[in-house]
């Protein structure tokens, strides 16, 4: 057996090692909730790896794996300062985040992403036009508003083009649910608002019907809102009115229930 035999042989077993490794860290986690999103894998650009290597420490936010290993944020000092806060769920490449941030700031902008090239290249953006009032998170938006974000800590949650599963096994998956309606509404002040967009019909008829049930949210319209002025187009507008699609918003407003009143 040849010496470069013996060091590919050493190689792969050290590979192996490594796999099994990390499949036992794997496996210790707790089990996993059905997810919102779709992992998705996109080569980081020179631009957005520096963005991320330089501004990360000041304006990144972890969110870990396990939801057990999170940390509550403190929003004031993620910040700076004491100013409204809205979150952004899904800020794919940071368009719209950097927009509405630069039109509006009075009020502080925590957007979540998964998509590392995205976040790379919102922290670009930010840092270019000089912003202070952005900051995001990498991970798994549930697990940030459900382990991290504090009850009533929010002044609106934006959920713009969310991916809206259309296969009927899959409705499941969907974020705007239910299942997760209350958790968004929790984390809204009274009087937050919880704008939702998507240029799927199904989704926005089921989207409407979940968020008119929920206890606590109220529809600032009588079904489907205006478009309004402040939403910057996205591309996933762009892409629902190219292929003739209309475009639902959905504005709703957390208002008291019973069981926000002190006992």
């Amino acid at each position: 057996m040849s010496i470069e035999t013996n060091t590919d042989l050493a190689d792969a077993l050290q590979l192996s090692e490594q796999m099994d490794a990390l499949a036992e860290q794997i496996n210790a986690l707790p089990p996993a909730r059905v997810r919102t999103f779709h992992p998705r894998r996109g080569r980081m650009s020179p631009k957005h790896h520096d963005a991320l290597e330089r501004l990360w420490e000041s304006h990144g936010v972890d969110v870990p794996l396990d939801p057990a290993e999170a940390l509550p944020l403190d929003l004031a000092a993620l910040f700076g300062r004491e100013a409204p806060t809205v979150l952004e769920i899904g800020s794919g490449m940071g368009e719209a985040t950097v927009a509405m941030a630069a039109a509006d700031p009075d009020r502080d902008y925590l957007a979540v992403e998964v998509h590392t090239p995205g976040v790379g290249n919102l922290l670009s953006m930010t840092e270019r036009r000089g912003l202070t009032n952005v900051r995001v998170a990498l991970g798994d938006a549930l697990t940030l508003v459900g382990h991290q974000l504090a009850p009533a800590s929010l002044d609106a949650i934006h959920v713009f083009f969310p991916d809206p599963w259309p296969k009927a096994r899959h409705h499941k998956r969907r974020l705007i649910q239910p299942a997760h309606l209350g958790l968004l509404r929790s984390r809204l002040r009274p009087g937050g608002i919880l704008h939702c967009a998507t240029d799927w019909a199904e989704y926005a008829e089921a989207m409407l019907t979940a968020m008119t049930a929920e206890p606590g949210l109220t529809n600032d319209f009588d079904r489907f809102a205006p478009r309004p002025d402040h939403r910057p187009m996205t591309k996933f507008e762009r892409r629902g009115i190219t292929a003739h699609r209309r475009i639902y918003d959905l504005i709703f407003r957390r208002t008291p229930t019973q069981d926000d009143q002190p006992q």
